[in-house]
């Protein structure tokens, strides 16, 4: 009988999770001809439901089609399955004659590989694909989704400090990244010299101040007559809360199924508009929340991030052969590689941002961040430098 894979895309989308999709697909039907290849409609819930799309019936061509093109094809999902939800996805997946189930997706999903495997008992191996735009992985040096992202808020930060250079003042934009900055840290990729913005970082893994915020402002704006920030949406205060705690009220706070605070509307910009004004009254200031244009940008996918992307699909197929894990990309000191690490070791787990990426008496990047970007997205434009 020819073996079942079934394949599913969890959390945010990304410019190239398609291509993890498109890869383990490919990869099956060279390496097990003949085998179904299930694609669920929005991750596990299509599970559930037997909603399902077959994946090996498709065209290459078509195929290749879609893991160029960005978002989540399948639909993805918020769901945090519950015992009781993984008795129903382990029966859809017995239903439906699983051998294999690939989830792609960040650490929730590993998390949910990790409880079906366990109940399964090793009649199906359960195989967790990367993937994020966090960047947020443990045992991973970078993930599928990151680097084009990294380069749409890099050319993004580049741009706005030319536009700031021009009519001087006081930007702030606000860069998806809960519990991690490096997607923050990366919008000063690009950073042309000590006088070009982001002039200030701000990330999760270090306490915000909204006074000494100002104060930093005002220093940056005497020495450079303009002030370009970037901060991530989940920065936290002192105490370990979320800033948006502090400057929202309670009854505008909203939670995902996974209790996590909702970090991408606008009130977190209003509050920042409102501590400029109130801060450094009369100075011209804007503040925009990228919201989930990074993740996705059609305009900015990045070459490398789709082949490893494809790759890390491919590779699922041969951890599946193996008994199931968690994918992994590592760096060997020379090109980046791939590795099964158990569920476990990602599951529920986060990786932050090493605090020495970050100038230890500034909120600018060290040599050592510097470093890890340029490796990640090196410049892309050689650009005039402005009479101001």
């Amino acid at each position: 009988m020819a073996a079942t894979f079934v394949i599913a895309q969890g959390g945010g989308p990304t410019a190239v999770i398609n291509q993890t999709m498109v890869g383990a697909t490919i990869e099956i039907q060279r390496c097990h001809p003949g085998a179904r290849v299930l694609g669920a409609r929005h991750g596990v819930r299509g599970i559930r439901d037997g909603d399902y799309v077959d994946l090996s019936a498709m065209p290459e061509d078509q195929l290749r089609r879609i893991g160029a093109t960005p978002s989540a094809a399948l639909g993805s999902t918020r769901d945090k399955p519950d015992l009781a939800y993984c008795d129903q996805i382990l029966a859809g997946l017995k239903k439906a004659g699983a051998d294999s189930f690939i989830y792609i997706g960040g650490n929730d999903t590993a998390a949910t590989q990790q409880i079906l495997a366990k109940a399964a008992g090793g009649s199906i191996a359960f195989v967790h694909a990367p993937k994020t735009i966090d960047n947020d992985l443990v045992e991973n040096d970078h993930t599928p989704g990151f680097i084009s992202a990294a380069e749409f808020v890099a050319g993004a930060f580049l741009s706005v400090d030319l536009d700031f250079r021009a009519l001087p003042g006081v930007y702030v934009g606000i860069v998806m990244g809960r519990h991690a900055g490096f997607l923050t840290a990366a919008t000063a990729a690009w950073r042309q010299d000590d006088e070009s913005g982001p002039h200030l970082l701000y990330v999760p893994e270090r306490a915000f101040s909204v006074p000494r915020f100002i104060d930093d402002v005002r220093a940056t704006l005497s020495r450079h007559k303009r002030c370009v920030v970037a901060v991530s949406e989940g920065v936290s205060t002192e105490d370990g809360k979320p800033l948006i705690e502090s400057l929202v009220a309670p009854d505008r706070l909203e939670r995902d199924a996974h209790g996590n605070l909702k970090l991408s509307g606008g009130d977190l910009g209003i509050a920042f508009e409102q501590a400029l004004r109130d801060g450094l009254p009369g100075v011209r200031a804007r503040v925009d929340t990228l919201g989930y244009l990074p993740r996705g940008y059609i305009g900015a996918i990045n070459d490398t991030d789709s082949k490893e992307a494809f790759d890390a699909g491919a590779f699922a197929v041969d951890a599946a052969a193996r008994g199931g894990g968690s994918v992994a990309l590592q760096y060997d000191g020379k090109k980046t590689v791939m590795q099964l690490v158990p569920l476990s070791a990602v599951a529920g787990k986060t990786r932050h941002m090493p605090d020495d990426f970050l100038l230890p008496d500034a909120n600018l990047l060290s040599g050592k961040g510097t470093a890890y970007l340029k490796r990640l997205v090196p410049a892309k434009f050689e650009i005039g430098r402005p009479f101001v």
